[in-house]
């Protein structure tokens, strides 16, 4: 676990720098995001704004002068928050009982629209579209309610009503990351399972990679950031859907 979690913080902490110094392409409105985190991404920056997830609360930093962060405003939620998923004018929020989205056009003061609820699970959330894309994982290993592990697709179109549209079973699903037409689900010590979204509502299982130990992915234009027991790793995709190494940052304790 202490492996996993220290994985997870050095990925996040790369896909900032990563995005800080190489994306020139994206939106230069206030409200763009600097990098990009995982799905089970506890921080976030969109701007000059800095959102941390605490475990019953939203804190909110400015950072235009970085080394004179100023808190600038705290929302409190009910405990159990978990992630933190910035997507264009919105913030998607995952919390071991749901789902929470916010109206992100103020990023010095988001405004929360609407909860999704679900039974209790681990909850990591990526959007793509209209849609987002939520892993549920049950049993012990969550200290939660739910017994089974799923795959949420969510119509967020109206995000302050999300519906569930489709729910599929999985073994016991971690962080996940979209891609264009492809989702890719972290499965732990079983892999990670690749489906094809052309019909973003109803995901294909197209790919089964069974040799990896991944607990959250991070899809660039090119390649896969992976966190594992073992630390970081980057994989080039082919099309036949198996995974080149790149490069790996080993992570000893």
């Amino acid at each position: 676990m202490k492996n996993f979690t220290l994985a997870t913080l050095c990925a996040l902490c790369f896909a900032l720098a990563l995005g800080c110094a190489t994306d020139k392409s994206a939106d230069v409105n206030p409200n763009s995001q600097t990098g990009t985190g995982g799905s089970m991404a506890r921080f976030a920056i969109v701007g000059d704004v800095l959102y941390c997830v605490l475990p019953d609360k939203l804190q909110v930093y400015n950072i235009a002068t970085s080394t004179n962060p100023v808190s600038a405003k705290t929302i409190p939620l009910t405990v159990g928050l978990e992630t933190i998923f910035p997507y264009k004018n919105a913030l998607f929020i995952g919390a071991n009982a749901g789902m929470y989205i916010f109206d992100n056009q103020q990023p010095d003061s988001p405004v929360l629209l609407s909860s999704y609820f679900h039974v209790q699970s681990c909850d990591p959330v990526v959007v793509q579209g209209n849609y987002a894309y939520v892993t549920l994982r049950g049993g012990s290993g969550c200290r939660r309610m739910a017994t089974a592990s799923t795959l949420d697709v969510v119509d967020v179109t109206d995000l302050k009503s999300p519906k569930l549209i489709n729910s599929q079973t999985m073994e016991s699903p971690y962080g996940l990351g979209v891609s264009g037409e492809q989702l890719f689900v972290c499965e732990g010590d079983r892999g990670m399972k690749i489906f094809d979204i052309k019909d973003p509502k109803q995901p294909q299982l197209k790919h089964v990679i069974g040799d990896i130990k991944a607990y959250d992915v991070i899809p660039t234009s090119k390649s896969l950031i992976v966190t594992g027991d073992g630390g970081l790793v980057q994989y080039g995709l082919q099309d036949s859907g198996k995974l080149e190494v790149l490069s790996k940052l080993a992570i000893e304790l």
